[in-house]
């Protein structure tokens, strides 16, 4: 499945859309992105960029069987996973989100996790679980926070911007995620 070009205009005018969520209650993991890309925005689904990493990482981690396609993204939740995201509207880049734009999609994003309840909270960019929780000093792994029984686990950002992860070492990093929710009986 090769992902259709969009031309300037086209990508342009996805800036702001928001795409739905891909959640239910009760999930085993909510991954939960920083925001969507104007690629995301253009095609409806989560992590459409071609640079981005995130279905390739959740396959070679282990969540996934094989390895989706972003328009297969409603597939996910036959796997107890779903996808949001800190900031609902599509930028062409992370860096033009302001910090009350992420304060605000904490607050948001947390009644979302207390009325889903799903065991973890996935947030894939330490940086934005930094300002949207306002922990600043959170490091890539499980943190202190829950929300009420939610644990929450900061991942590496699978933007092909963020070049000091690779696939793999990324997904070791969600892969570790998964082993602890499994060894913890938490799988769905």
């Amino acid at each position: 499945m090769h992902a259709r070009r969009f031309s300037a205009e086209e990508l342009q005018a996805a800036r702001d859309r928001v795409i739905p969520d891909v959640v239910a209650g009760g999930l085993f993991v909510l991954f939960c992105g920083i925001n969507p890309s104007l690629m995301s925005g253009a095609t409806g689904h989560h992590f459409a960029r071609p640079g981005n990493r995130f279905w390739p990482v959740l396959h070679l981690s282990g969540f996934t069987p094989r390895r989706l396609h972003p328009s297969e993204q409603d597939e996910l939740l036959s796997y107890g996973l779903g996808i949001t995201n800190v900031v609902a509207r599509a930028t062409a880049r992370a860096d033009e989100l302001s910090d009350e734009e992420f304060r605000e999609g904490g607050r948001l994003l947390t009644g979302k996790v207390e009325r889903l309840r799903p065991r973890w909270l996935a947030v894939v960019g330490v940086t934005a679980y930094r300002t949207a929780f306002g922990e600043k000093k959170a490091v890539i792994g499980p943190q202190e926070r829950t929300i009420g029984d939610t644990r929450i686990w900061a991942l590496p950002n699978p933007s092909g911007l963020n070049a000091h992860w690779t696939a793999q070492s990324m997904a070791e990093e969600y892969g570790r995620l998964r082993a602890v929710a499994l060894r913890e009986g938490r799988s769905p």
